[in-house]
């Protein structure tokens, strides 16, 4: 049976090599589910068998006399077919009995642990290495075993070989990187973003063409990965041998979003001469500002154009066109949609702003003591608390790279290096609760969500600051509706000017009648309620009812160590509503009380409590 892999190859004259790749047959890790599929294995050859993995037989005929290290007709040892289809018993047993570990062999003239590595195989990789097998060795095609495992995107090995200590910017003999070769034959994020993490040299050229990362990417039309090599600031003007940019290359190839990013790429490094407004439009923190401040504008105008004394309703319905034209413009030319939370935060930060004016302008004459200290006390509760959730640390698990590549090697040869334990951006062994935040490039330790409203993920390091600024931003929203609606609370004194009353007309037309700019802020805080408070009580019955986060609510059937039912969720996390409540805001009641602090940056598993208790012990 033979197992063809076809690719295109960079060799020096840009020729197709199809490969003739011998030796794969299906296997199964059942000994006794093997047997099942055959009638009698005691007449097949020792390379059958060990394709098989028939461990018996292959000992009785290497016992009988068999030599390991004899090749056969295809010049491949016992152990190519024993490497590529994962029998690690059949590995320990041949090199037991003297196989030679680096043999090489077959078409490509590759070892056993080239064989492994274009299959995948992690477990015997880590194995071939524990023999002494040398990963640096090039096959009949000059690749060494990082540069295969990038090619066929096999990320985990990429990762441990790395950590093992091959280069992360070795060359084949085609002068090809990793980097190179998985931007040009993986399209996805991984292996490249993992090799982005280890610092791997961007604008290298290969041997041959002079070609970089980037233009091997353009080349394979891989936009995946052109858009990761942009963020790492790849040289969009480096030329290859021909003298061709990548955004050249993209041009020959028509391609119409790989000319407009390559161009913008250009254009933010200061290689074109752009004209005033496109400079402004390339500049990062101009756009953030425009995202940031448009909301107060738009906020403002909005009621300034109701409150004004004109009579003619079509003048101000001229002005909100030109209001909603001025927003079209500037969200296309200046809002940038890869930074998610600045527009959420501008709304917030202008709908605060606005409210806050509001409030002390028309609380002006009302009692101090009564109004005003509470007012200020619950203002100031509320910048703290949503200070503390924009700035401070969410939970990031952070490692330096002698840990990562510790971390990898660990999780590598106990067989647990998977996405599932294993972060391929951070190169960090997830702890349980954790989760990589796609929005913040984090890995956030108790992850709940990333919230726009506050710009920043919400985890173990600041939730408990998030719950106290929702539960102060909605006693502002309450205390302002109130001053909207309650005719002793009223922030304006608006029976001096209108002889409207509540009592009188209801509260719609009192509302309406009263004035446009109070009516649009009520409104505002209408909206504003509703959201902030339907967040805060599923905040509340996540953390006291089910002692569980957004995240684990959501992508329960994606964790083991929780029971998933079609009514329920049963957390190992849960102690009972009062008990989650106390070590979630860690109450402490001047000693009388103890909460459960975690560590949640450092728990990797939880035991659970087998007497079906809600008690748990991490680990």
């Amino acid at each position: 049976i033979v197992y063809c892999v076809s690719f295109v190859f960079p060799t020096r004259v840009g020729c197709v090599v199809d490969v003739a790749y011998p030796g794969y047959h299906g296997y199964s890790s059942d000994n006794t589910a093997r047997k099942s599929h055959v009638d009698d294995y005691s007449t097949w050859d020792i390379v059958k068998a060990t394709q098989y993995g028939i461990f018996e037989r292959c000992r009785e005929l290497v016992d009988a006399g068999y030599d390991v290290r004899q090749p056969d007709k295809e010049n491949v040892t016992l152990l190519h077919w024993a490497a590529i289809n994962n029998r690690i018993d059949l590995v320990k047993f041949y090199i037991s009995k003297s196989a030679v570990v680096d043999q090489l062999g077959g078409d490509l003239n590759s070892t056993p642990l080239h064989w492994a590595t274009r299959q995948g195989h992690l477990s015997m990789v880590v194995q071939l290495l524990k023999y002494g097998a040398d990963p640096s060795l090039i096959d009949g095609e000059g690749c060494s075993c990082v540069h295969l495992a990038a090619q066929f995107g096999h990320t985990s090995i990429v990762a441990y070989l790395i950590a093992k200590g091959q280069d992360v910017d070795m060359m084949d003999q085609n002068g090809m990187t990793p980097l190179m070769w998985a931007a040009y034959r993986t399209h996805s994020v991984d292996p490249t973003r993992l090799l982005l993490t280890f610092n791997v040299s961007v604008n290298l050229g290969d041997k041959y063409h002079k070609n970089t990362a980037l233009h091997w990417a353009v080349l394979a039309g891989n936009t995946t990965v052109i858009s990761l090599l942009l963020e790492a600031n790849s040289n969009v003007d480096a030329q290859n041998i021909k003298g061709e940019t990548p955004l050249d290359l993209a041009k020959q190839r028509k391609n119409v979003w790989m000319i407009n990013h390559l161009q913008e790429a250009r254009q933010a490094k200061g290689y074109d001469s752009p004209s005033y407004l496109k400079r402004l439009k390339i500049d990062k923190d101009f756009r953030q500002k425009v995202m940031l401040g448009t909301p107060f504008l738009v906020i403002w105008l909005v009621g300034f154009i109701a409150d004004l004394d004109v009579d003619s309703w079509l003048a101000k319905g001229l002005m909100y066109a030109a209001v909603w034209l001025a927003v079209q413009f500037l969200s296309k030319a200046f809002f940038d949609h890869s930074m998610h939370s600045a527009l959420p935060l501008g709304i917030y930060l202008a709908t605060k702003f606005w409210i806050e004016c509001v409030s002390l302008d028309g609380a002006a004459h009302l009692p101090f003591a009564t109004v005003h200290v509470p007012f200020l006390l619950n203002s100031v509760a509320l910048f703290y608390n949503f200070g503390k959730s924009w700035k401070s640390d969410p939970g990031i698990i952070k490692a330096s790279e002698e840990q990562k590549k510790k971390t990898i090697v660990e999780l590598a040869e106990t067989g647990s290096l998977d996405l599932s334990v294993f972060c391929s951006t951070c190169l960090i062994r997830k702890p349980i609760r954790s989760k990589h935040c796609a929005v913040c490039n984090r890995c956030i330790a108790k992850f709940d969500h990333h919230c726009p409203w506050v710009g920043n993920c919400v985890g173990s390091g600041n939730h408990r600051y998030f719950m106290g600024y929702l539960f102060f931003l909605l006693c502002m929203i309450c205390w302002m509706i109130y001053g909207c609606i309650c005719c002793d609370v009223v922030y304006l004194d608006w029976s001096i000017h209108f002889s409207t009353t509540y009592s009188q007309d209801g509260f719609w037309l009192y509302i309406a009648s009263c004035s446009p700019w109070m009516f649009w802020m009520f409104l505002n805080s209408v909206f504003h309620f509703m959201w902030v408070a339907v967040l805060i009580l599923c905040q509340l019955y996540q953390i006291a009812g089910l002692g569980i986060t957004t995240n684990e609510r959501m992508n329960a059937r994606r964790y083991k160590h929780f029971k998933v039912t079609a009514t329920s969720i049963e957390s190992p996390f849960n102690h009972g509503c009062v008990r989650n409540l106390m070590d979630f805001f860690e109450v402490r009641c001047c000693g009388l009380i103890r909460p459960v602090a975690v560590d949640w940056t450092g728990q990797y598993t939880v035991d659970y409590d087998q007497t079906g208790g809600s008690g748990y012990q991490l680990v």
